[in-house]
């Protein structure tokens, strides 16, 4: 970083996707401001691992506190900046409020010393010690509640933490700066950057950084550890998903239509963990398309920030709207067929109609994407081998769900998905208790739950010898 780069124009903008109305408008940082908030961070992880765990877990606690109590006012900034229906909106700040709960109550347990058995005499324990720096990527689909299942547990366990937020999400990213310092959470143990992609590189590489966490693109990812490995940093990816969702039968067709397609409009499609891809017996796919059709033609586009019933929000912008849109004609010119939907409106709205797909083939490019966005894609399948052979066959491997009346014929399926989270008869394992990643090209690396206190931390061995000191 040169002394004198000028910070960018408007790097970081906030639009609203409803209404293409721009919020805000923010520039990246100087390098100057970059060098100040890593020294700054630097110097406070030095007073910040003195502190007893149990102070910082109360630390924690606070910032929970102030998501539970401003709940109303953050999800009104995401329903704005991203256009996420407000009542998903205030879960997600709720949902924040769990995370950091669950590390203030459990962290000080699950970092404490573990004895481990010695064969030659003397006590053994393995300690869990914080590692210094470590540098957050964050993306917009959930503005606070990717920040929170990384921020939390490296809080606790004595980490600091610069934040590079997505560049839609500007005033997400100032609401959780402002949270943390108001919950007293030390100057430099948290710290928002509006950073560029080449400030990035340099960050990674700058040695007081220990580790990086990113949540993103496929390609994002890649990028990052390329350059954590080349510069011995730790580091923690979730990328992209295409979760299989395997129905076997149902008691009530339409029903576990309905449940599936609430699943997948969840965000309006957005989550990195969503069912993107249906895979439904023979005996039923037909009625269980026809279901999911007449959900998705019977909704109209709304205002997320009034989340009325029967309406579908916004994509995150207009872009993605029309990638998305692009990427279902080529589907449909490839030979998909189309069932409803698939339609960006006119307009300065981000709006996609929800669509629904069928007869998705292998060499089709839509069976190996990740769409993302409200799209049901439904593969029909006459056994159990080729439900499991097709829920595997995808180069992502976050998580999947089978479900049937029969939960042991259920729970067989699902112990052979190839993915690293595995559900029966529900979408998905909710909870700050529940670890969550991928295998294969959806990342590695594990956050929330006991695993997420067990990445960014220098696990050491502390052996003391019983009897005098000896140099044998």
């Amino acid at each position: 970083m040169t002394a004198d780069a000028p910070a960018a124009s408007s790097a970081y903008r906030s639009v609203n996707p409803a209404t293409g109305q721009v919020l805000a408008e923010h520039p990246t940082a100087t390098d100057a401001q970059v060098r100040d908030a890593l020294a700054g961070a630097d110097a406070a992880f030095r007073a910040w691992r003195a502190v007893p765990i149990e102070e910082r877990a109360a630390a924690a606690a606070r910032v929970g506190a102030l998501f539970a109590e401003r709940a109303e006012e953050l999800a009104a900034i995401i329903t704005e900046e991203m256009g996420k229906p407000i009542s998903e909106a205030r879960e997600e700040a709720e949902f924040c409020a769990e995370i950091f709960g669950y590390f203030a109550e459990q962290g000080p347990a699950l970092a404490a010393d573990q004895p481990i058995s010695t064969s030659g005499g003397g006590r053994a324990v393995i300690q869990k010690r914080p590692v210094g720096v470590l540098l957050g990527i964050m993306p917009w689909n959930f503005p606070y509640y990717q920040v929170a299942r990384f921020a939390a547990p490296n809080l606790v366990l004595g980490n600091t933490i610069v934040l590079k937020h997505a560049e839609s999400c500007p005033r997400s990213a100032l609401a959780l700066q402002q949270l943390m310092d108001d919950a007293g959470v030390p100057a430099g143990a948290y710290v928002n950057l509006f950073a560029d992609h080449g400030q990035i590189a340099e960050i990674i590489a700058d040695p007081r950084v220990q580790g990086v966490s990113l949540t993103g693109s496929e390609r994002a990812g890649a990028k990052v550890a390329e350059l954590a490995g080349r510069n011995l940093k730790k580091v923690v990816l979730e990328l992209g998903g295409s979760d299989p969702y395997v129905v076997l039968d149902a008691a009530d067709v339409q029903e576990s239509a309905r449940a599936a397609f609430a699943t997948r409009m969840a965000n309006t499609g957005q989550s990195c963990n969503s069912n993107k891809r249906m895979i439904v017996m023979d005996d039923i796919h037909d009625e269980f398309v026809a279901e999911l059709t007449r959900q998705a033609s019977a909704l109209t586009p709304g205002d997320p920030a009034d989340d009325a019933p029967g309406t579908f929000a916004p994509l995150s912008s207009r872009a993605a709207a029309e990638d998305l849109a692009s990427r279902i004609r080529d589907a449909v010119d490839a030979g998909a067929t189309l069932h409803a939907g698939g339609r960006v409106l006119e307009g300065p709205g981000a709006y996609l109609e929800p669509t629904v797909l069928t007869g998705i083939t292998p060499d089709m490019a839509a069976h190996h994407e990740e769409l993302f966005g409200p799209v049901a894609v439904v593969y029909r399948v006459t056994g159990d081998e080729e439900a499991l052979a097709l829920a595997n066959d995808t180069p992502y491997g976050l998580g999947g769900a089978v479900f049937s009346t029969d939960p042991d014929r259920a729970r067989r399926l699902a112990e052979g998905l190839d993915a690293g989270m595995a559900n029966v008869n529900a979408p998905e394992a909710e909870g700050a208790e529940m670890p969550f990643g991928g295998v294969k090209r959806s990342g590695y690396g594990r956050e929330l739950g006991p695993l997420g206190m067990d990445e960014f931390v220098n696990k050491r061995l502390l052996y003391v010898k019983d009897g005098p000191a000896s140099t044998d």
